[in-house]
């Protein structure tokens, strides 16, 4: 049993620990190309099985790894082929016993048979199966040695240690993507009397006439602790991920260590200058701005904190390797009509965004977009300023959701990649669960036993039959079960505790280098005229 735990780092410490048992005891195999990019594989001539064998059975003599042979997945298994593949596994859990990683990262020993003369002229070792380059290479031949990363997809680029294999494993794939990958998320804590401050002080400046009261609804900005759930599911299934940005209106949660090199909190005020009216309450304002965070790779995913990875994933899922992003639009029809006050906010959008790709390139877009992590390229989202500056300046202008914003990374940008020739549809395994659906439970009860979705996403309404204790409550049984290992930028429970005690915005200010300042400047503009800041009645 263990806190933190990760299918990669399972993963590497298979690999490595039947690495180090054949280096050590002088066996000559080579890394192949596993046709499961979550597993590794070593090939070894046939006529040494024996010798390797006990050479795996001293290495897997401790407690809690498993030695044993699996099938080698065809149909008529010959005499040579049988007993092929032995597969070496550490199985951990968490400390409740609800997650499980074990053979699904194993390191997995292939035999491969010399072929004799008779059969052709030069010898060769053939598989006992496929992989994702041959099956079948001279007996000998050059062997090199390449770090993990080219030998699976699922491995990020960078790490120190390197793996012998022949030259014809050594080469990248077609679908092997060498460009960086970055993750952006947007937060707010609507708990924090700090920014329930500012935003009660802006709704009082704008008054009701001008105000959406879906887009302004306090459980727009409900925190449940998603994003630590989140978080973690990109560190335990993506983690080619090369960077994480957090843009919050200078907010840090208890928990993050904001000194943790794989997350940066990026302000608001970082990404909209002098452009827009801060502070914002308006996701499409900030969603707006996205593609100015300094150092943000050229392709990289926008996820909202209700979104969470299912289940390990390649980058493939959301990328071509040739650069091409990929979208995956949803069965939801778009409403007919141009965008009016009635419409909810996120349907005006969709309808601006409908008359820009007509008016840009003379098709009508009639789909909505599914809600999972969306794959987005920063050049794309610069080109839509260029061509659209006063409606993208005038969604970043919007302190709340208004008729005329634009839902840029969520919808417009794919439909713009795609009919500029820099998208393509994708497929992703998906479900969507309701909080407040009385049939939630059952569903994640399934989702928890089969952890069959590449994503899915837990969102809640602003009413239902289940009341919001039982929501959390609810909520959070299922996250920490789904969930378990603790993200390596997440603060010792004593330091979270302690730091809990604080607002989001005053941490902040303590934590974070030069967000003393802008949260005083908040403090002072937050109070109305009259000093109050209580939430107008009217958005009650």
């Amino acid at each position: 049993m263990v806190e933190e735990a990760t299918p990669l780092a399972l993963r590497q410490r298979n690999l490595d620990l039947v690495t180090r048992a054949f280096d050590k005891a002088g066996i000559d195999g080579f890394h192949v190309r596993h046709a499961d990019d979550l597993r590794s594989a070593i090939a070894v001539p046939r006529k040494h099985r024996v010798k390797v064998l006990k050479v795996l059975a001293r290495a897997t003599s401790a407690d809690g790894v498993t030695l044993r042979f699996v099938d080698s997945g065809r149909r008529e298994v010959s005499a040579s082929h049988r007993d092929a593949i032995a597969q070496v596994f550490h199985a951990v859990t968490d400390p409740f016993g609800h997650t499980v990683l074990g053979s699904a990262f194993a390191c997995e020993v292939e035999f491969w048979r010399t072929v004799s003369p008779q059969e052709k002229p030069e010898a060769d070792l053939v598989a006992p199966r496929g992989n994702q380059v041959a099956t079948a290479v001279p007996e000998t031949g050059e062997t090199i040695r390449v770090p993990a990363s080219q030998l699976s997809r699922f491995v990020p680029a960078g790490g120190p240690a390197t793996y012998r294999t022949r030259s014809e494993f050594a080469g990248l794939g077609h679908e092997h993507i060498t460009f960086p990958i970055d993750l952006v998320y947007t937060w707010v804590d609507g708990d924090d009397s700090d920014w329930q401050a500012r935003k009660n002080a802006a709704l009082r400046e704008h008054g009701q006439a001008e105000i959406n009261l879906v887009g302004a609804h306090s459980s727009r900005y409900a925190s449940r602790d998603e994003l630590r759930y989140s978080l973690r599911s990109v560190v335990s299934f993506a983690p080619w991920v090369r960077q994480i940005y957090l843009v919050t209106d200078d907010q840090v949660p208890p928990w993050l260590d904001v000194e943790h090199p794989t997350v940066r909190v990026v302000r608001h005020r970082e990404i909209f200058g002098d452009t827009g009216q801060l502070p914002t309450f308006n996701s499409h304002a900030i969603e707006s701005r996205l593609h100015l965070i300094p150092g943000l790779s050229e392709h990289f995913i926008y996820v909202n904190d209700d979104m969470f990875f299912g289940r390990p994933l390649l980058p493939t899922t959301f990328f071509h390797a040739n650069g091409i992003a990929k979208f995956f639009p949803s069965p939801a029809q778009l409403d007919v009509g141009p965008a009016t006050v009635y419409d909810a906010p996120v349907t005006a959008a969709g309808k601006n965004n409908r008359r820009h790709i007509e008016e840009r390139f003379g098709r009508t877009i009639t789909q909505k977009m599914r809600h999972v992590p969306y794959p987005l390229r920063r050049s794309v989202l610069e080109d839509i300023e260029r061509h659209l500056p006063a409606e993208v300046v005038g969604t970043a202008g919007h302190q709340f959701r208004h008729p005329k914003d634009l839902s840029i990374p969520s919808s417009l940008q794919h439909y713009w990649s795609f009919f500029s020739g820099q998208a393509v549809p994708g497929s992703i395994r998906y479900t969507y669960a309701d909080l407040a659906d009385p049939s939630t439970p059952v569903k994640l009860a399934n989702l928890l036993a089969r952890r069959h979705c590449d994503v899915f996403c837990l969102n809640d309404t602003d009413s239902g039959d289940v009341l919001l204790s039982e929501q959390l409550a609810m909520l959070t049984d299922f996250l920490s079960a789904y969930f378990p290992f603790r993200a390596p930028f997440e603060l010792t429970a004593e330091v979270e505790a302690e730091r809990a005690r604080m607002t989001a915005t005053a941490r902040a200010a303590t934590y974070l280098p030069e967000a003393a300042v802008v949260a005083g400047e908040q403090a002072l503009a937050a109070g109305g005229a009259d000093g109050t800041t209580d939430e107008p009645e009217w958005v009650r």
